[in-house]
């Protein structure tokens, strides 16, 4: 069975109560429930992981490749403008990955227009909100 790791960045454990007129009302552990649920539905196997470090992600990313994880959905957060290193991690492992935000980063601040990781990205989903991730793990079920 393929796993798939879903990870998030900073301040994603916030969802439901951080600016929810962008974010939404729905949690990290909604969004990551109905993932666990739908996977099961596509025969996949899910793993999680959210951290405010972006050290951890990196290291993360790197024993996704050291366990052979099939591909990877990120939302890189705020990271998705500064993290060279987490574009790093992901091009030295190589591991496919989709990028995943839910507010549309491109009709904000013009800041968060720019992602490190967009054009080495399979492909990205912006603006769904949470149904962006489920429309990522259906596509790793393809």
């Amino acid at each position: 069975m393929r796993e798939i790791a879903v990870i998030n960045g900073p301040n994603l454990n916030l969802l439901g109560t951080r600016e929810p007129e962008i974010y939404g009302s729905e949690s990290l552990q909604d969004i990551n429930q109905a993932l666990t649920t739908l996977a099961t539905e596509l025969d996949l196997q899910v793993r999680f992981m959210q951290s405010n470090a972006e050290h951890e992600i990196v290291e993360y990313i790197h024993r996704c490749h050291h366990e052979q994880i099939s591909g990877i959905i990120i939302n890189p957060a705020a990271f998705t403008h500064t993290s060279v290193a987490i574009r790093d991690a992901l091009l030295g492992t190589q591991i496919p990955f989709i990028e995943v935000h839910l507010s549309n980063i491109h009709a904000r601040e013009p800041f968060r227009a720019k992602s490190w990781l967009s054009d080495v990205a399979i492909g990205t989903i912006t603006g769904l909100g949470s149904q962006g991730y489920a429309m990522a793990l259906r596509y790793w079920a393809d």
